[in-house]
């Protein structure tokens, strides 16, 4: 029963919250950087290497059961039961990899940036200070010590 509590004390943490909508939000980014890179970025590159479509670039490992080679498609070679090596999959992913690890890496830089310049923009302003002959805390204008009676500089 002490453990369901301590879990529940921990799911209802701002943190937890913060970060299941992190989550989220990344799945959703994730998937608009696929579509970027997929339909986007890779095709002219493909169209500029000398009309490559990366999605269909793959190496037959071995053919397949069903029909043999040459295949026009990565779909063909699937559906042919073929073991394929897919380069060009394996080159969308990268080139998305790097489109998301350099957004966190900027909104990062900029979220630490923001902190730094909040921390500097607010000095903790003294209230209190020690009396030098007993040792008690007294506040920052007394001129004499409230514990015992010493004058204060």
């Amino acid at each position: 029963m002490k453990l369901l509590e301590e879990f529940k004390a921990f799911a209802i943490r701002g943190n937890v919250i913060d970060l299941a909508v992190g989550v989220v939000i990344g799945g959703a980014f994730g998937t608009i950087v696929k579509s970027l890179v997929d339909d986007v970025i890779m095709p002219p590159i493909g169209l500029l290497i000398g009309n490559v479509d990366f999605t269909n670039l793959f190496f037959v490992l071995k053919p397949g059961i069903k029909q043999a080679g040459p295949y026009v498609s990565l779909a063909a070679a699937k559906q042919a039961g073929a073991v394929t090596l897919n380069i060009g999959l394996f080159v969308n992913a990268m080139v998305s990899f790097t489109i998301v690890a350099f957004s966190i890496f900027m909104l990062l830089k900029l979220v630490n940036r923001m902190q730094r310049e909040q921390t500097t923009e607010q000095p903790a302003t003294q209230t209190t200070k020690i009396c030098t002959h007993c040792k008690s805390e007294v506040h920052i204008e007394a001129t004499r010590c409230a514990h015992c009676t010493s004058a204060l500089d």
